[in-house]
C-alpha cells in the first residue's frame, strides 16, 4: 500500500454532551494540546495523500485547529453517524484506495499502532481492519476464526455470553474504499437514535464473505475515548506520564514524576534536574546541568546551560543565559533577557527587560522596560516607575552602575557608567558616568524633641482635678435637690 492510496479520515463532528461542556469534544485539551490535534500529529508520519477531519459542532474552531496542519474539513449537518460522516468524506478522499478512520476523542494512538493496522490490512488483503483492545466498557469484537472478525456488538446490546469477551472495538478502522461504500449504501438506520453506523458496516462486509480482521493495540490505553472529564483526566495522565519517560530516557532527573507537569514541545539538555511540583508549559526549552526547584512554572522560556531556578518562580517567554541564578519567589514576565551569570534574587519582577552578565537584583524590586549593563547592582526595594499613566518609558543603567537601596528611577532615565545612586533616592534626572546621584531630603535633627514630646503626652494622659468653682456649682445642685 503506498502513501498515495491512503487517506487518514477523523471524525469530530461531535458535541459530547456528557462532558457538560459548552465546548465541543473534541476541542478539550488532554496533554497540552485539543484533543483532535494529537490525532492529527499522530497521523502525520503515515504521509497520507489527504487528511480529511469531518466536522460539526463549532466547525470554524475546530477546522482552526486542523487546518493549519495541512488537513481538510468537511461539514457533517446534521450529525447522523459515523456512517454518515464516512459517506460526507467520501468525495474529499478523491482517489484515495484505503481510508484509516479514526474518532476525534480517542487521542492516545500512537503512530507506530496506526503503521501497524496499515500493514496488516495490507497483509491480509481485507476488506476492513478493526484495531481493537483488552479492555472493559466498550463495544466488542466477536470472532468466528483466530484471525476473522463476525461482528462488532455494542455494549447496550450484548448477550450474557457476549459481555464474557473482553476484546474490544477501539473505532480505529482500515477500510479498503471500493468495498466500503457498496457496505454502507446497504446499512440502515436501524436503531434509536435513526443513525448509520460503520459498526453496522463491518456486519455488511462479514455477511459478503469479505475479510475483516482485528489489530489488536499493543497498550490497550491508546484507544481510550473522552467521554467525561474523568476520562480526560485519565488520558491527560498518561501522555503526562509518556512525556516524562521520554525525557528521563534522555537522561534528565525528574524527582516524584507524578507531580511533575510538561507539556509535548518542551525539550531539556542531559543532567538536568527537576524537582517535585513543577510545571514546564509551551515551548520550553532548558539546556544541559540546570535545575528547577520546587513549584517553578516556566512558559515558553528558554534556558542556557548550568541555569538555576530557585523555588517557586514564574518565567513567561524570557531567555536565561548560562549560569543565571533567578529567585526563590522571583517573577520573570514576558520578553526578558538575562545574559551569563546574571542574578535575580527574590520577590523582584522583571518585564520587558536586559539583565546584563553578572548583574545583580537580589530583593524586593521591580524592573521593567529596563536595559541594564554588566556588573551592575540593583539594591533592594529598586523600582523603574516606567508607566505614567498612559506610556511606557525606558531606563537604561550601565556597566558596574551601583543603585542603591530603595532607589525610584523615574523613566525615561539614564544612568551611566560606573555611578552611583544614593539610597533613598528618587532619580528624575541623567546621571552621568561615574557621578553620584543622590535625591532625598536633607536630614534634620532636633535634640530632646522626643523626650519633650513623651513628657507632653504623659501629662495629656493624666486625669484633670475639678476646679474649685466647678465643685461649688455641683455642690449647690446637691442641695436644692434635698430641698
Amino acid at each position: 500500500m503506498s502513501n498515495n492510496d491512503l487517506a487518514i479520515v477523523i471524525l469530530a463532528a461531535g458535541k459530547g454532551t456528557r462532558l457538560k461542556s459548552s465546548v465541543a469534544k473534541v476541542l478539550h485539551r488532554a496533554g497540552g494540546r485539543t484533543l483532535v490535534e494529537q490525532i492529527v500529529r499522530a497521523c502525520e508520519p503515515l504521509k497520507a495523500r489527504e487528511t480529511v477531519v469531518v466536522v460539526g459542532h463549532q466547525a470554524e474552531q475546530v477546522a482552526a485547529v486542523v487546518e493549519p496542519r495541512g488537513a481538510l474539513t468537511v461539514l457533517q449537518q446534521p450529525q447522523n453517524g459515523t456512517g454518515h460522516a464516512m459517506q460526507v468524506a467520501k468525495r474529499a478522499l478523491g482517489r484515495a484506495k484505503f481510508a484509516v478512520v479514526l474518532p476525534g476523542d480517542a487521542p492516545l494512538v500512537r503512530t507506530e499502532t496506526l503503521k501497524a493496522l496499515v500493514a496488516a490490512h495490507h497483509t491480509g488483503n481485507a476488506a476492513a481492519t478493526i484495531l481493537s483492545a483488552v479492555l472493559a466498557g466498550y463495544g466488542r469484537v466477536v470472532r468466528k476464526t483466530e484471525t476473522a472478525v463476525s461482528a462488532i456488538v455494542e455494549e447496550s446490546q450484548l448477550t450474557d455470553e457476549q459481555r464474557e469477551i473482553n476484546e474490544i472495538n477501539s473505532a480505529i478502522y482500515c477500510f479498503t474504499l471500493e468495498k466500503l461504500w457498496p457496505a454502507l449504501a446497504q446499512v440502515k438506520p436501524n436503531n434509536k437514535h435513526r443513525e448509520l453506523y460503520l459498526t453496522d458496516a463491518i456486519g455488511v462486509l462479514n455477511a459478503k464473505g469479505e475479510t475483516v480482521l482485528a489489530q489488536v493495540a499493543a497498550d490497550s490505553r491508546e484507544v481510550l475515548g473522552c467521554n467525561t472529564r474523568a476520562d480526560l483526566a485519565e488520558v491527560d495522565r498518561i501522555f503526562r506520564e509518556r512525556k516524562r519517560n521520554e525525557l528521563m530516557d534522555a537522561g534528565i532527573t525528574i524527582q516524584l514524576p507524578e507531580t511533575v507537569l510538561i507539556d509535548p514541545d518542551v525539550t531539556a539538555g542531559e543532567d538536568t534536574i527537576i524537582e517535585p511540583g513543577v510545571q514546564l508549559l509551551g515551548k520550553t526549552k532548558i539546556g544541559a546541568q540546570c535545575t528547577i526547584r520546587t513549584g517553578s512554572v516556566l512558559t515558553d522560556a528558554i534556558l542556557g546551560e548550568g541555569v538555576t531556578v530557585e523555588p517557586h518562580c514564574v518565567v513567561a517567554e524570557s531567555r536565561l543565559d548560562d549560569g543565571v541564578i533567578i529567585g526563590p519567589f522571583a517573577r520573570l514576565r514576558p520578553n526578558n533577557h538575562l545574559k551569563a551569570g546574571a542574578r535575580i534574587g527574590n520577590f523582584v519582577e522583571l518585564k520587558k527587560s536586559t539583565i546584563g552578565e553578572g548583574t545583580k537584583a537580589m530583593h524586593l524590586s521591580y524592573l521593567g522596560d529596563a536595559k541594564i549593563g554588566t556588573k551592575s547592582n540593583i539594591g533592594a526595594g529598586t523600582i523603574t516607575c516606567n508607566y505614567d499613566g498612559f506610556h511606557k518609558y525606558p531606563t537604561s543603567i550601565g556597566n558596574k552602575v551601583f543603585i542603591g537601596s530603595d532607589t525610584a528611577l523615574v523613566a525615561p532615565v539614564r544612568v551611566g557608567d560606573g555611578a552611583y545612586v544614593g539610597a533613598g533616592s528618587t532619580i528624575t534626572d541623567n546621571v552621568p558616568s561615574g557621578g553620584l546621584a543622590i535625591a532625598r531630603g536633607r536630614q534634620v535633627n532636633k535634640p530632646g524633641w522626643a523626650a519633650k514630646k513623651r513628657r507632653e503626652l504623659a501629662a495629656s494622659e493624666k486625669p484633670k482635678k475639678p476646679s474649685r468653682r466647678r465643685a461649688m456649682k455641683k455642690s449647690q445642685r446637691r442641695t436644692k435637690k434635698r430641698r
